[in-house]
């Protein structure tokens, strides 16, 4: 029997292979011994499995058992019954037992589309009214999934109708003809940023953080990017600025999902997002007072330690929570318990815990973090949740949010739980054989109490029984030891001594898939209200070793003095690496080991990153402000020609900061293709890294502003720059020159016909300035109506497209499908007729119209950001 696992890590990850999650996680889930996993260029050429594609031999094998009937060759349905998930889940108490038939039922069917509408747009309230007007009543009597009366409609708890649901299963959408205009609403508006299309549950977590403009926030695990997207609307919306003071710095530890990330939010068009690649358990303090380098040149930042007002820990987890959307998980959900090293959710605790405490080390004293994960599992919630209190003591308190969005369903979290390890139940860290202690912590127990090793193995426990390490090995597990396990599982538990965590538990809230026809999702609101008491040097606490090289997380004394400089964030305990060493959890101390710890890991780093440099390019010089190898530098922009002739060009005002605000990823100012506009928070945070050696790893970072000409030379213009059309809505109310003002016809026709020469417009005089008095090269056509008048100073609210004016005519440098979307936006606002594209104004075309069609073309070159 061939076992290939898929381990679903977040609410928003598709399932991966077992040895890419393990890569990606830093080597958790693996057994003891091996070598720590870390992300490399070789896993991202694997193939990940596609949960929806059968083997040849599963088609073969269901051809031949089908008994004659006529089913569709190589496909059968995904089982949605696992006896073990019941019996696991019953044994945990997570919703009552008279309303467990109706829980399993609602996880039996698929789950329902959920969407938001991009609040900082310009057109969201057309699409709310949209939506209120429009579609909730023509599709009133089309029938859904599920049949709950209203197809589609706002989400009740989530404020100002700006998230909505859908009981349309995506089959329905795509082949009932009646839903095609809804369907085609859904992409274009998607595609578009105008919505975001994301799990109803997974909106959640940003709505508990609290977020204000001037906030530094982190999202600690952010890839795909729907929640960063979310927490960048916040801060835009609540801004009475066009830059908020704050900003977001979204991490994530696959490169690979950092460019998803990116291509999520570049959407957005924000200068306050920062993307960074770390992992989250060790992501950088950035702590000035600690770095002596000498980098006088960049300026002095505002700031001299990154620390943060709002941290959002969505870690990774089993992710059992998305059975509805992810069916393959029921198949896989006993191999994930079981058979696996403790299984799925007892493999990752740590790391949860690990990721948790360095979010809440890196919190300033009064800020909020959010802990959520979208798994049913105690030991990934609770259980991680207790730890942290522990720890942090009086320092951290778990916050009662129940009268926080009123109307959102939610159930208090458990205080009673037991762990499950190869078939056995454990209700204390007293039952946990002295042979699986390394598996096994105290902190998976609603106590979090340690108890000497005992020899005696529990009842029920195969020790002859071990677990496969790795892929590979699975392939010799038989369907034997499977339904051995499964019947272990299953069986009933002798009577056991429940523990009771004494801790504020029930402040947690579950979100449960039947209250509300979601997914089900966990989170715990936590606040920082004092210091987090540090580790003194005096006193090391007592180690207790195991078998093998492995070592149990170390414990702090609650005798422990506090630490007495608020400013710096310290650690308060030490934890169990990913490669069984033990090591300070959190890096920000004031204890002179860890200072020279970190020190001697970054001068080995930059070593590193140069001998890697010689090695590729013999005795060329190191890029100085490029330390990370396979990922471009982060620069100052600071060509002065340049960035004259930018400001000459468009007329732009002085008020607008240009100086340390413009960046590019090369160090040759004549040859980057790309200039990005930063805010000046994201300025004060990349010159801070500057000064402390770049430990930050910048992905990418700020809002692409201006993009260097690609056409021939004979139709060059002065500017060698274009505005794209991500900047253009940041740098349109301070530009005064390149700018044609065209009545509603004229502008309509650009958008249809993409190209029109001066003498074909509707408007003469429009045609007359764009060949007199517009200089060959990028121009702004703004829309001129009775709302908007060309006396009327240019704002956020200025419907203008970027345009290429050629020798004779003006070109639209918009992707059609955004052209599309703004006619059909314009149509409802305006009222007038949407009318299909037939012929354009003009056929003859010469040689120098070929070269600006070219330009309008051709799609905008993706930036290779990683390796």
């Amino acid at each position: 029997m061939n076992l290939n696992l898929s381990l679903p890590l977040s609410s928003c990850v598709l399932p991966v292979s077992a040895e890419e999650a393990a890569a990606a996680m830093g080597g958790v889930g693996r057994g003891g011994g091996q070598k720590r996993g870390r992300t490399q260029r070789k896993h991202f050429k694997q193939t990940r499995e596609n949960v929806w594609k059968k083997t040849r031999s599963d088609s073969t094998n269901n051809n031949d058992n089908n008994n004659g009937e006529n089913h569709q060759p190589g496909w059968e349905p995904f089982a949605n019954q696992n006896l073990a998930f019941e019996a696991y889940y019953k044994e945990q108490g997570i919703v009552k037992e008279e309303e467990w038939k109706v829980f399993m039922n609602v996880l039996h069917k698929p789950l329902p589309a959920a969407f938001r509408i991009n609040s900082s747009g310009q057109f969201y309230e057309d699409i709310r009214s949209q939506l209120e007007n429009d579609f909730m009543k023509t599709l009133e009597f089309e029938v859904a999934d599920g049949d709950e009366g209203i197809p589609v409609r706002p989400l009740p708890w989530y404020p100002n109708n700006m998230a909505w649901h859908s009981n349309f299963s995506r089959m329905q959408l795509r082949k009932n003809q009646s839903l095609e205009r809804f369907h085609h609403f859904l992409k274009q508006a998607n595609d578009i940023g105008n919505i975001t299309r994301q799990e109803a549950v997974s909106m959640v977590p940003p709505l508990f953080l609290d977020v204000r403009p001037e906030h530094f926030v982190l999202d600690m695990c952010a890839a795909p990017g729907s929640k960063t997207f979310q927490l960048l609307e916040i801060i835009h919306q609540s801004s009475d600025s066009a830059l908020p003071t704050g900003l977001v710095i979204a991490n994530d530890v696959d490169a690979q999902r950092c460019n998803l990330l990116i291509h999520q939010t570049k959407r957005m068009c924000c200068a306050n997002l920062i993307v960074t690649n770390h992992e989250a358990q060790h992501f950088p303090s950035c702590n000035l007072s600690k770095n002596g380098v000498d980098t006088s040149e960049h300026g002095n930042p505002d700031i001299s330690q990154l620390l943060f007002d709002r941290v959002l820990c969505d870690v990774p987890c089993s992710g059992d929570g998305t059975l509805r959307k992810a069916p393959d998980i029921w198949r896989k959900w006993l191999l994930l318990t079981c058979i696996l090293s403790g299984g799925m959710g007892n493999g990752v605790h740590r790391l949860q815990v690990q990721i948790a405490m360095r979010g809440i080390a890196l919190l300033k004293v009064g800020g909020r973090m959010v802990y959520s994960t979208c798994s049913m599992n105690p030991v990934e919630n609770e259980a991680v949740v207790a730890e942290i209190l522990r720890r942090c003591g009086e320092s951290v308190e778990l916050l009662d949010v129940s009268t926080e969005l009123p109307q959102l369903v939610r159930r208090p979290g458990i205080k009673s739980w037991k762990v499950r390890d190869k078939g056995v139940w454990l209700a204390s860290y007293k039952d946990v054989s002295k042979y699986r202690r390394t598996a096994i912590v105290p902190s998976m127990f609603p106590s979090g109490q340690s108890f000497d090793a005992e020899t005696v193995v529990p009842s029920g426990l195969d020790e002859n029984v071990v677990p496969p390490s790795n892929d590979n090995d699975m392939e010799n597990v038989d369907s034997d030891h499977v339904n051995k396990q499964s019947e272990i599982l299953v069986s009933p538990t002798d009577a056991l001594e429940m523990e009771v965590s004494d801790l504020p538990l029930e402040r947690c809230m579950r979100i449960v898939p039947h209250d509300q026809n979601t997914g089900a999702f966990f989170i715990a609101i936590l606040q920082k209200v004092s210091p987090l008491p540090a580790v003194s040097s005096s006193t090391k606490p007592k180690e207790t070793l195991t078998n093998g090289n492995h070592k149990l997380p170390l414990k702090v004394s609650d005798e422990v003095p506090r630490e007495t400089n608020s400013a710096e964030p310290s650690a308060i305990s030490n934890v169990e690496s990913s490669d069984g060493k033990t090591e300070v959890g959190a890096t920000g101390l004031n204890s002179r080991e860890v200072v020279e710890e970190e020190n001697e890991k970054e001068h080995t780093e930059n070593v590193n990153a140069e001998t890697d440099t010689k090695k590729a390019g013999g005795n060329r010089r190191l890029q100085n402000q490029g330390k990370w190898r396979g990922v471009d530098p982060v620069v100052f922009f600071r060509e002065d020609t340049v960035l004259s002739s930018i400001k000459d060009f468009y007329g732009i005002s002085d008020s607008f900061p240009l100086n340390d605000h413009l960046v590019t990823r090369n160090t040759d100012f004549q040859s980057c293709k790309r200039i990005y506009y930063i805010s000046k928070s994201v300025q004060d945070v990349m010159k801070l890294n500057f000064q402390v050696g770049q430990q930050l790893k910048i992905i990418s970072i700020g809002l692409k502003a201006f993009e260097r000409q690609t056409v021939k030379e004979d139709s060059a213009s002065e500017c060698m720059y274009r505005i794209s059309s991500e900047g253009l809505p940041l740098l349109l109310p301070y530009i005064s020159k390149q700018i044609l003002c065209a009545s509603l016809a004229d502008f309509k026709h650009l958008l249809q016909y993409r190209s029109i020469k001066f003498q074909d417009f509707v408007n003469p005089q429009f045609g007359e300035k764009a060949s007199s008095e517009i200089k060959l090269g990028c121009c702004i056509v703004v829309l001129q109506t009775e709302d908007q008048p060309t006396s009327k100073p240019m704002d956020a609210s200025t419907i203008a497209i970027g345009c290429w004016r050629g020798k004779s005519s003006v070109s639209v440098m918009v992707p059609e499908t955004d052209c599309q979307e703004l006619l059909e936006r314009l149509s409802a606002r305006l009222g007038f007729e949407m009318v299909p594209v037939k012929e354009k104004p003009t056929v003859r075309r010469g040689k120098k119209d070929d070269a600006e069609e070219k330009l309008v073309k051709e799609p905008v070159e993706e930036e290779a950001i990683v390796g």
